[in-house]
């Protein structure tokens, strides 16, 4: 079982929704703030979501200022925010068995629990 966590140690959210599922050592477990996400880890979930938009964080305090800067002005310019900065991803992001799950809607965390047999 392919069992894989992209989260923000320092995310009370991320953190309460690692225990609530129950992220233990089957899962591998990538701190996006200490090891980024790659051109080709963005391109995978972008495959999952067809949106590089959908994969953004909008709650992000530096998005606003990030807007202002580098407009948006294609899908494709989500991309460049997200591998410019950790803090732009929507997290956590679960991949288990080729499904992906991302935010902390409590949908999505119910969706996690059934796909990980919690």
């Amino acid at each position: 079982m392919q069992r894989k966590v992209y989260f923000l140690s320092t995310c009370d959210t991320c953190n309460r929704i690692m225990k609530e599922v129950g992220v233990d050592n089957n899962f591998e477990q990538q701190d996006i703030k200490f090891n980024p996400v790659t051109e080709e880890q963005v391109e995978s979930f972008y495959k999952h979501t067809g949106s590089y938009e959908e994969l953004i964080n909008k709650r992000a305090r530096k998005l606003k200022d990030a807007l202002a800067e580098n407009p948006i002005t294609e899908d494709a310019d989500y991309k460049k925010l997200l591998l410019m900065d950790y803090t732009f991803l929507k997290r956590p992001v679960f991949e288990i068995n080729g499904q992906l799950f991302l935010g902390n809607a409590r949908k999505t965390v119910e969706a996690i629990k059934v796909a990980s047999g919690e």
